[in-house]
């Protein structure tokens, strides 16, 4: 039995690119959505988390008629790039930053909260820009929420398959990624080739999840 490599390397590299892309759009999303007193805050949450209730294919949907080269930004990136967003890992990249938005927004958004507007004062009582402020204060006390917002998002990048089986298809090297692999498989009956992949997801989801409780255990005093 001989086990392809190749969308297993290719998820790896889809999670680590969507993860570094969000830590720069959901950084400052999150902050903006624990600071402000907006009325369309409300809003704006809602939209950051559809991804958690709205079923994968439906949001494939329409990011697949949002990316397809008839749509204003699909044909816009075919008339610079001379390629299609669909069926490519490019597109994947754009999928998978829409599905997994609320897996990096919402960790840092609650830790920004549990800051508190206090030590940002105390930063600009000493003559701190905000900016520098947000560097040297919050981005410091918030450090969990940064490690569980990038974990939880690697991880559930990699665990994509109806969004990413929507836009990108499965082509070797292109868009397969382990969960299309592992559906690939199960309908070609190679199930000792899928028990392998999904064992392997198994204990990697395990693993995962069982750090982020732990760095968010509460500690105790001694």
């Amino acid at each position: 039995m001989s086990i392809d490599l190749g969308p297993l390397w290719l998820t790896l590299h889809l999670a680590a690119v969507t993860t570094a892309i969000l830590f720069v759009i959901g950084t400052p999303l999150a902050w903006w959505l624990a600071t402000t007193r907006s009325r369309i805050r409300p809003y704006l949450e809602a939209v950051t988390a559809l991804p958690l209730v709205l079923p994968p294919t439906v949001l494939g949907f329409y990011l697949l008629v949002m990316l397809s080269p008839t749509a204003p930004l699909g044909g816009a990136w075919v008339s610079i790039t001379g390629e299609a967003l669909t069926f490519s890992f490019a597109g994947l990249v754009i999928a998978s930053i829409v599905y997994s938005l609320p897996f990096m927004v919402q960790p840092l958004q609650a830790a920004f909260e549990r800051v508190g507007p206090m030590p940002m004062e105390a930063a600009a009582s000493l003559r701190a820009s905000r900016l520098d402020a947000f560097f040297t204060v919050a981005v410091p006390l918030s450090a969990r929420g940064f490690l569980t917002a990038g974990v939880l998002t690697f991880a559930h990048t990699i665990g994509e398959f109806g969004v990413v089986l929507m836009i990108g298809g499965n082509i070797p090297g292109e868009t397969r990624v382990i969960s299309i692999a592992i559906y690939e498989q199960v309908e070609t009956l190679r199930y000792a080739e899928a028990h392998v992949l999904s064992a392997g997801m198994l204990i990697f989801s395990f693993v995962v999840l069982a750090a982020v409780y732990a760095v968010n255990r509460p500690r105790m005093l001694a």
